[in-house]
């Protein structure tokens, strides 16, 4: 049977219509079922994961064409989807919108070593010569992407939804496991150091959007 969501967890936002869509919910859908299955104990094998997903064994394999990826995207989502909600869930609707973005970033920064070993290695297994496969399905990512749209989701009326869409991206693009491999190996910086280097760029992304947004009476704005 199909493994319900988890209980508690932040609002999804708004589903996207047409094939892309469907393919991330897809995919989505596998690696939910991935982390109740690892979160009953032992490991699951394709079949499992497949069953409980409710769908084909080639379908697992379409979206993940190593298992061992998929059990590895799997643990990270488990290890981390707690901190990270709680993180969103401690705000309101009429909260600075940096400020819930800082907290974001920064709950994305607080791995243990473990859990960095692992998000490196998921990096190793998706990154290849041909990139993003062009058809609107990211290889990883997507439950960054949904933790950040929750996050600046009060701003979503006042930006508009390509502006919002950029913001989204943009901030995608200085949290997370990409971001804490060049503070780490590339300017040799502390994990307390590229955590505030994370938050100071997520601060000032958001202040950038809110500033080209037009005045008017439409969304939240800052108080």
């Amino acid at each position: 049977m199909a493994v319900n969501r988890r209980r508690g967890a932040a609002a999804a936002p708004p589903r996207e219509a047409g094939r892309p869509g469907q393919k991330r919910r897809t995919r989505k859908a596998i690696v939910d079922a991935a982390i109740a299955l690892l979160a009953r104990g032992g490991t699951p094998s394709v079949n499992d994961v497949a069953e409980a997903a409710d769908v084909s064994r080639r379908t697992v394999y379409l979206y993940f064409p190593s298992f061992d990826q998929l059990l590895i995207d799997a643990t990270v989502g488990a290890l981390s989807q707690a901190t990270v909600d709680r993180a969103i869930e401690q705000g309101t609707a009429r909260e600075d919108p940096e400020a819930r973005v800082e907290r974001l970033v920064r709950a994305l920064h607080h791995v243990t070593p473990d859990v960095e070993r692992l998000g490196r290695a998921l990096i190793r297994l998706t990154v290849d010569a041909n990139g993003n496969r062009g058809d609107g399905t990211p290889r990883r990512g997507y439950r960054r992407i949904e933790w950040i749209e929750s996050a600046l989701s009060p701003l979503r009326d006042r930006l508009g939804a390509a502006p919002f869409r950029r913001l989204v991206c943009a901030l995608a693009m200085v949290a997370g496991w990409e971001a804490l491999i060049v503070q780490r190996d590339v300017c040799g910086l502390s994990p307390s150091d590229g955590e505030a280097l994370s938050a100071w760029a997520a601060r000032a992304l958001v202040r950038a959007a809110l500033h080209e947004a037009p005045a008017g009476p439409r969304g939240s704005s800052r108080r």
